[in-house]
């Protein structure tokens, strides 16, 4: 296997408040390609700080994020859009998809964003949209979808540049049982025929019976990491 995400010694203060918010102290965590992993704890734990981190939409205090052999924490802002945009898969608990844009156009939008062709996008919005079950709603807008719709619409856009990971911060929080269900078959067949890495944050206890690896952060610090049989 491949180390794609290498976090060494990571520590995140916010200091914005009268007293310091220490959310991440000292995380040390290595991802490799291929992996299933969630990491859970309780709330106010770092998880969402930690998955925010290694995307590079936040930065840390100390330490280093590398990904790919890139430490993206040495990168500027420009850069790391970039870098985002080529490497990186998102997947949100309110799904931030853009209102006005149809399931089509929301999904392709990272490609136009990149520069690909017409005939490149339709091609892999139509494979994208296919893997998810939407081929008929790929001209709803997210108002015209269900919450479990608009969440594998929003898989699929996480998907539609050929990310190297996918981060997916409490997919699930917003979803039905059967939704939830639906889009787990989704990623683990993503995970198991193409080899697509997933790293979750989450409470849900069946994305936590799915993954093949549990880290548990307490305090902003991993206490511990637990590879299962799922």
């Amino acid at each position: 296997m491949s180390l794609i995400i290498d976090v060494n010694n990571i520590e995140k203060t916010y200091t914005e408040t009268a007293v310091p918010v220490h959310a991440l102290r000292g995380v040390d965590l290595q991802i490799e390609a291929g992996e299933f992993t969630a990491i859970v704890g309780p709330s106010g734990s770092g998880k969402s700080t930690l998955l925010n981190i290694i995307g590079g939409l936040d930065v840390p205090s100390t330490g280093s994020v590398v990904v790919n052999g890139t430490d993206i924490s040495q990168l500027n802002a420009n850069q790391l859009i970039d870098f985002r945009q080529k490497n990186i898969g998102f997947v949100f608990q309110a799904y931030n998809l853009i209102p006005v844009l149809t399931a089509k156009e929301n999904v392709e939008f990272i490609m136009l964003l990149q520069g690909r062709s017409k005939s490149e996008r339709d091609a892999r919005v139509k494979e994208l949209l296919e893997e998810v079950g939407l081929m008929d709603k790929m001209d709803n807008r997210p108002t015209q979808l269900s919450g479990g719709q608009q969440q594998r619409v929003a898989v699929a856009r996480a998907l539609a540049s050929k990310p190297s990971f996918v981060l997916a911060d409490e997919p699930t929080a917003n979803l039905d049982s059967k939704s939830t269900a639906n889009l787990l078959d989704i990623m683990l067949k993503l995970n198991q025929e193409e080899g697509m890495t997933f790293v979750f944050s989450t409470h849900d206890q069946r994305v936590i019976d799915r993954a093949r690896r549990v880290l548990t952060l307490e305090d902003g610090k991993i206490v511990s990491d637990i590879k299962t049989k799922a």
